[in-house]
């Protein structure tokens, strides 16, 4: 319509087609819509994603080895990160929401020779220790990013098998943060109970390398073994084997 205008009054009609249009393309959904779905467990709330009792469980902006001491941990001050006290064993963290097929993404942080993990509906343990020394020989699932042997705890402690090895020791080192993807797939029951299928890791994701794909877990791991297994259970992080910090715990249901 302002084809025949001229000079000042073209160019103020074509700016002012050029704003209209602007306007009239829809926002990018961005970050909202890329979060959709995801509950954060650490976002600066401090420990009200977790049940009671937190033990020595305390809340920090990060965490770093000890000055003078680097197997512990020195909390820094703020939010969004939690360590599992400032001596590094209390008791473990269970998810007050509980979760069947689900997605977590997180970040950890151990100090040097520490040991922790994460455990799907509790039973479930993907292994966190200070591995990144091991090279490439003889891994087990004993190894960061491994799922834990089966164990038997009397008259002592024993492996039962080597677990399952991650396909790559893809560990950082003792100090430096870490990154974990997991795709779990709980296992299925039919109408009177009886287990239909086992639970399964769709992909473990360890430091941005795939390390477990399609596996299929035949029980729950360590000397859990033998437990019953559930539709649905809480997330654990295991804090009673050495100092540990988490960050950014996320989750998001499949089901």
């Amino acid at each position: 319509m302002g084809i025949h205008a001229r000079g000042g009054q073209a160019r103020f009609i074509a700016a002012g087609l050029l704003v209209a249009a602007l306007v009239a393309v829809p926002a990018r959904s961005g970050m909202a819509g890329e979060e959709a779905g995801w509950i954060d467990l650490t976002g600066g709330g401090g420990l009200g994603a977790w049940r009671k009792p937190w033990g020595a469980w305390l809340e920090a902006g990060d965490a770093r080895p000890r000055p003078g001491n680097g197997r512990l941990l020195e909390p820094i001050a703020g939010k969004g990160t939690i360590v599992n006290g400032r001596d590094g064993r209390t008791s473990n963290l269970l998810s007050v929401e509980e979760f069947g097929d689900v997605e977590v993404r997180l970040e950890f942080l151990i100090p040097e020779g520490s040991n922790s993990g994460i455990k799907l509906e509790g039973l479930y343990e993907i292994q966190i220790v200070d591995s990144r020394s091991k090279g490439e020989k003889n891994l087990s699932g004993r190894e960061c990013g491994g799922i834990y042997p089966r164990a038997e705890l009397l008259p002592r402690y024993r492996y039962l098998d080597d677990g399952h090895p991650p396909k790559r020791n893809a560990a950082r080192a003792a100090g430096e943060w870490q990154s974990l993807e997991v795709v779990f797939r709980a296992p299925r029951f039919d109408g009177l109970g009886k287990k239909t299928a086992g639970a399964r890791m769709e992909k473990v994701v360890l430091n941005g390398v795939a390390i477990h794909e399609s596996l299929d877990l035949g029980t729950p791991t360590g000397h859990a073994w033998h437990l019953p297994e559930v539709r649905r259970g809480p997330l654990l992080l295991q804090a009673d084997h050495g100092p540990v910090a988490f960050r950014n715990v996320r989750v998001r249901k499949l089901e």
